[in-house]
């Protein structure tokens, strides 16, 4: 991404024209707000992570800083790349620069593409393997249908994970997808509705109760919002870019 920033820098592959409200399209306008909680999703990935510490009491502090730098990451690198690169920005961001460029910052940031989805998948993988085997001991040992198993269904997910990627082209459209039938839970509906559920009966026995509960009962919505609206607009755009070709080696960025 520093490469991107300062390419774009260099470049300014845009008009200079930096738009704080823009008129557009519900479907347009939404999908960003899709993909803007795309990329505060990990939350799948805290529960396997948290079990595995052996102090569980220290993760809320690493969580803080994992969210503290990232949102910080976030708002500074889409704000330099917008400001210089303007409506050119491409999704994802890597491309916004000249060709040359857009490959050097693609081949620097391979690795860590292929490591963040090995991670996400990972995690999605051992969750479906404790759920089957979680009273037995075939996870505790190393043999052929514990092995088996895990290659299994490794090869199994990676396969659908891929289905999916190629039927649905658009990088942008299908992260809105995506964020609509999980993003929208994992990150804002089901935290809210946990607390609502683990508090039942308290809401209103203090000030500090009350808020707590505004807040939660805020984010049970907005998780459902982005969920009904996103689902929708992710559906429209797909239609609308049906022109773009499935299952080939096209730049459909």
């Amino acid at each position: 991404m520093m490469i991107t920033m300062i390419g774009v820098g260099v470049q300014r592959p845009g008009d200079g024209k930096t738009e704080v409200v823009h008129q557009t399209s519900f479907v347009k306008g939404f999908t960003a707000v899709t993909n803007i909680a795309f990329a505060y999703c990990g939350h799948p990935a805290f529960f396997g992570f948290i079990s595995e510490m052996k102090n569980p009491r220290d993760y809320p502090k690493s969580l803080f800083m994992l969210q503290g730098f990232e949102i910080v990451m976030y708002t500074i690198i889409s704000a330099v790349i917008y400001n210089y690169a303007g409506k050119g920005v491409t999704s994802p961001a890597l491309g916004s620069t000249g060709p040359i460029l857009r490959k050097v910052s693609y081949g620097i940031a391979m690795p860590t593409i292929v490591i963040a989805g090995v991670v996400l998948g990972h995690v999605a993988i051992k969750n479906v393997y404790v759920r089957l085997f979680r009273h037995t001991d075939i996870m505790h040992k190393r043999n052929f249908r514990g092995i088996g198993a895990w290659v299994g269904l490794a090869l199994a997910f990676w396969v659908i994970a891929w289905v999916i990627a190629e039927a649905i082209p658009v990088f942008n459209n299908l992260l809105s997808l995506v964020s609509a039938l999980f993003a929208s839970w994992f990150s804002f509906g089901l935290p809210g509705i946990f607390w609502l559920y683990m508090h039942w009966g308290d809401y209103f026995t203090s000030p500090k109760k009350i808020l707590l509960t505004m807040a939660n009962v805020g984010l049970a919505i907005i998780g459902t919002t982005i969920c009904v609206c996103g689902l929708w607009v992710s559906g429209v755009a797909i239609h609308n870019d049906g022109s773009k070709s499935s299952f080939s080696c096209a730049n459909n960025a």
